[in-house]
């Protein structure tokens, strides 16, 4: 649908056109390889303790074979719903090993979107941290989940620091709630029994389903994509050859340190940290609550990192710590902005802070998740996704799955071995968003350069109909975070009675001395009359989903009486 792979020109010296997906036949077969390859090194740290790959490797060869133990049929489905604590990759490691279907659950659900997921997936099993098992109290009757296994925050901590780590978590911060699970089984006492079990290795293939990755749930219940072994093993493999020649090159086979703060039960910390640091033989360094950024902060002093991957907000609220300028990044060699747009204003900060611009790529659920990155070599802001990835192929397109001119505004659509089968158990909504020469149709408006650069200009649904012309929030959201006062931003339409719609913006201000009259005079010196906002809104905080991604949808749903600011 693009004329000649254009992207392809504009690839970087040592990347490849193409990739093999058919280097590994499962994913267990990428994770026992580095197993063994790797024994001797840490794959995890979190919290002051860490774990070797070959311990990764007996852990989750225990759990897997207590797993079979239960009598689960092939492809099962197993939940897995924790945050980023070494049980975590333990879990997954053993739902894969032991031949069944990951779905990962996001811990901070409410009991109505976990038993929607839990009952949508068929899950039979699930893997909890036990500060959040009393939402699972709550709906499991009304699921097919029959094997629960409770973990605690300290379970592998060791036994001094697991006890200290899990009275303090139960007793003084008050993190676990009661509850009330009758058969559940304590995490340990899993392992102790498959210990003494032996693991009966599946034979799985690139078509098995390894992933339910479950959409956020923009517009109505939230749906899985289904990805199989092939899809995740392809984009692993393509975010490998991308990143490889910046970070193992220059590393000398020294290891790769990951910073692993986006929680791992989203796939773009699935595929970039957990699956890609696996195949890199990378220590991933957990962080359990990015929120407590002085926590994190410290925990980030005490290595020198080499990939980085987060989000925007998570970067703009680093940059805001005191202490992040005592943190050596001097090995930093690739940050990856992900999941919304990085603004202008925080990247500018981001590489005078740390000397490592941040490289923007992007991706969905559904394509497992990489589609696009930026080069490596790139040296500050760009304002592009980048290029697609190796065995990719993106295509502007209009509202008929038309191909659009360069430099045309149109649908974002991608093909490539990295594209769900579909989404669980609905033919119906698969069929809506694929074409039929095999291209997903993202739903994201972006432009195509005829270097094959594509540059995102916002979710097609966000778009904001003013007078008849079209204003995308992330355009107005880039202007307004530039003001030295504004710490966050989003915008929205609203309906108005003159021009159909009006931008509205909401504003956490870094000084209250910010006042509406300053902030639209900043957005009219660079936006033209219609992107202007006509309301603005000064608020203490903006609504977040779990990785740190604005939610406009909840300031929508929520719109309070409009107040014109000018």
């Amino acid at each position: 649908m693009t004329p000649d792979k254009v992207w392809l020109k504009s690839y970087p010296e040592g990347i490849p056109a193409t990739i093999d997906p058919g280097l590994y036949h499962s994913l267990p077969h990428l994770l026992e390889e580095s197993f063994t390859r790797f024994a001797e090194r840490d794959a995890y740290a979190c919290m002051g303790s860490s774990m070797r790959y070959r311990e990764w490797e007996r852990h989750s060869r225990h759990l897997a074979a207590w797993l079979q133990s239960r009598g689960l049929e092939r492809n099962a489905r197993v939940a897995v719903m924790m945050p980023n604590v070494l049980q975590y990759p333990v879990a997954v490691a053993a739902v894969l090993r032991a031949g069944f279907t990951v779905v990962n659950v996001n811990p901070l659900y409410t009991a109505r979107e976990l038993e929607h997921q839990l009952a949508d997936a068929g899950a039979e099993a699930i893997f909890i941290l036990e500060n959040f098992a009393t939402t699972l109290e709550k709906v499991l009757p009304r699921t097919r989940v029959k094997h629960v296994v409770v973990a605690s925050m300290g379970d592998m901590l060791g036994f001094a620091k697991g006890a200290l780590v899990n009275f303090v978590v139960r007793k003084m911060k008050k993190l676990v709630p009661a509850f009330s699970l009758p058969g559940a089984v304590p995490f340990r006492a899993a392992l102790r029994e498959g210990a003494g079990r032996e693991l009966d290795k599946p034979d799985l293939g690139h078509e098995d389903v390894a992933f339910l990755q479950y959409t956020g749930g923009t517009t109505g219940l939230s749906k899985g994509a289904t990805l199989t072994h092939r899809n995740v093993i392809a984009n692993m493999l393509q975010n490998d050859a991308w990143a490889a020649p910046a970070l193992l090159n220059e590393r000398s086979g020294r290891q790769v340190v990951t910073v692993c703060a986006l929680p791992l039960y989203h796939i773009l910390a699935l595929n970039a940290c957990m699956l890609m640091g696996a195949r890199w033989g990378a220590m991933n360094l957990l962080v359990p609550n990015p929120r407590d950024m002085a926590g994190f902060v410290r925990e980030l002093a005490k290595y020198r990192v080499h990939f980085f991957p987060g989000v925007n907000t998570l970067f703009n609220a680093l940059l805001n710590q005191p202490g992040l300028a005592k943190v050596d990044f001097s090995e930093l060699r690739i940050t990856l902005g992900g999941g919304m747009a990085v603004q202008q204003a925080v990247s500018e900060r981001w590489l005078q802070a740390t000397g490592c611009p941040i490289l923007e790529g992007y991706g969905l659920s559904e394509t497992s998740p990489t589609a696009t990155l930026c080069r490596t070599d790139q040296k500050g802001f760009s304002g592009t996704i980048g290029l697609p990835v190796p065995s990719t192929e993106v295509a502007i397109v209009d509202d008929d799955g038309a191909p659009l001119p360069f430099g045309e505004p149109g649908e974002i659509a991608i093909r490539g071995p990295q594209v769900m089968a579909g989404y669980w158990r609905r033919p119906g909504e698969t069929t809506a968003v694929m074409t039929a020469s095999g291209y997903f149709k993202s739903g994201d408006i972006g432009i195509m350069d005829e270097q094959g650069y594509v540059r995102i200009v916002d979710r097609k649904k966000d778009m904001i109909l003013v007078s008849g012309f079209n204003v995308y929030p992330t355009e107005v959201e880039s202007v307004a975070a530039a003001h030295p006062l504004v710490l966050e931003c989003a915008c929205i339409g609203v309906p108005d009675a003159s021009s159909g719609e009006a931008v509205k913006l909401f504003v956490v201000r870094r000084d209250p001395s910010l006042t509406s009259e300053q902030m639209m005079e900043h957005c009219r010196e660079q936006l033209t009359a219609y992107k202007k906002p006509k309301y603005i809104e000064f608020r203490d905080s903006l609504p977040k989903s779990n990785v740190g991604k604005i939610l406009r949808r909840e300031l929508r749903d929520d719109l309070p009486q409009e107040r014109a600011a000018a």
